[in-house]
């Protein structure tokens, strides 16, 4: 077993459990993609809060620690919507690889999808 499917078997094995002890079995899916989107978007906002955004603020010393924390919280919520919706370890992962070689094609001009391309810099130009 990989580690994304480890992670998502350790995912599923919790999402299980939680289910079943906290009566949530019923939940349909779409309230439970909900759920977990207002979950990570509280996480992506604790993740906010130790890179230092408030530019109006003094900043404190960056927590690496804090900060693998939320991102790893993240990733739980994530990876409970990937199971959620019915997708495993192995289609994540091909739609990954699938869009990361589009998100280059766009990059490159090589896309059907205009707007992406990197436009050369005009070296006397000012910003």
């Amino acid at each position: 077993m990989d580690k994304l499917e480890h992670i998502f078997a350790l995912q599923q094995g919790f999402q299980d459990k939680l289910k079943q002890e906290r009566g949530l079995a019923e939940i349909p899916m779409e309230q439970w993609l909900q759920k977990q989107t207002l979950a990570m978007i509280s996480e992506l906002a604790e993740l906010l809060e130790e890179v230092n955004f408030k530019w109006w603020k003094n900043p404190h010393p960056l927590d690496r620690g804090n900060i693998h924390e939320e991102l790893s919280d993240i990733l739980h919520f994530f990876v409970s919507m990937c199971i959620e919706a019915g997708m495993s370890a192995d289609d994540l992962y091909r739609m990954y690889v699938g869009k990361n070689r589009e998100n280059i094609r766009r990059q490159d001009g090589l896309s059907e999808k205009p707007g992406y391309a990197v436009q050369p810099q005009n070296e006397g130009a000012k910003p």
